[in-house]
């Protein structure tokens, strides 16, 4: 059943950095909302997929790489409230060798189809989907990442959630951004948001994350950072591993190398760096995507 597990737990990070510090570090653990619709995903499609039953539409089209953390979300929820699910792939090679990821979409009754990546940045325009939509007969179509304007509620309810747990507002949130929706749903509450890009050459998030935001303020509350994608989106090296294991022996928390992870090392190395004042309180998100440990490979 699509039911979720909230409020998610708000979870202290006491370590030697935070310590030496002084800064006060929480996780919010999103990662265990749902078993299979988890972290940020969920929150993002709670309110699209209340206007997808209320539209009456019986298939959901969607779009993301071959560890694409959405397309195994909305596989899932396509199978747990009866719906067609079909999943535009980018990048035709992953036909011949499904990730763990796109394996699980398929088993989940997800139709995939595999584009090339020049066809797969044509994925907004508007003649494009009109040829998605007459050779799917009118699907519901679900934004890479499903970040639009109606995942910006399900993300406003997780800062009333933190601000309840922690009976005040903490000084920053930060997050992992892939195609920004959960950043513009922080920013949107006009919460100062820290987000780290998972992609190379990330910069272009800042627009997309402020547009979608639209919000006041916006620009103000916003950094970005870019220096810690490691390659880029799906891609590690040994130091990320590395502090993953130490972070996962030390806080019994599990992470992905597409996202948090990467969100996490970032966070810790400012701290190191003494970017936060002391005493500063920061929300670190954990948005789920844990079928990502199943394989550390690249999606480039």
């Amino acid at each position: 059943m699509l039911i979720p597990n909230l409020p998610t737990p708000l979870q202290p990070l006491l370590d030697d950095v935070t310590l030496k510090a002084n800064v006060r570090l929480f996780i919010k653990r999103d990662d265990l909302i749902h078993p299979t619709v988890s972290g940020n995903k969920w929150r993002k499609l709670k309110y699209v997929l209340q206007d997808v039953q209320t539209k009456g539409f019986k298939t959901l089209l969607t779009f993301g790489g071959a560890w694409s953390n959405h397309l195994y979300a909305t596989a899932a929820v396509g199978k747990l409230l009866g719906m067609k699910t079909i999943g535009i792939v980018r990048g035709e090679e992953y036909r011949e060798k499904m990730t763990p990821t796109l394996q699980f979409c398929a088993s989940q009754g997800m139709e995939l189809f595999f584009i090339s990546r020049e066809n797969y940045r044509r994925k907004g325009d508007s003649d494009f989907l009109e040829n998605l939509k007459e050779n799917f007969t009118n699907p519901y179509f679900i934004p890479e990442g499903g970040s639009t304007p109606l995942a910006l509620p399900g993300v406003r309810e997780l800062v009333e959630e933190v601000e309840i747990q922690l009976r005040r507002s903490p000084n920053y949130y930060a997050l992992a951004a892939g195609t920004g929706g959960t950043a513009a749903g922080i920013l949107a509450t006009s919460a100062p948001t820290l987000a780290f890009s998972a992609l190379k050459n990330g910069g272009f998030l800042r627009n997309e994350i402020l547009n979608l935001a639209n919000a006041e303020g916006a620009a103000e509350s916003l950094q970005l950072f870019t220096d810690y994608h490691f390659g880029g989106y799906a891609k590690h090296k040994p130091e990320l591993s590395n502090f993953m294991q130490d972070f996962e022996q030390k806080h019994g928390i599990p992470l992905e190398h597409v996202y948090t992870g990467k969100m996490l090392y970032g966070l810790y190395d400012l701290i190191k760096k003494g970017f936060f004042q002391k005493e500063t309180t920061i929300i670190a998100i954990h948005t789920g995507g844990l079928q990502g440990r199943s394989g550390m490979m690249s999606d480039e």
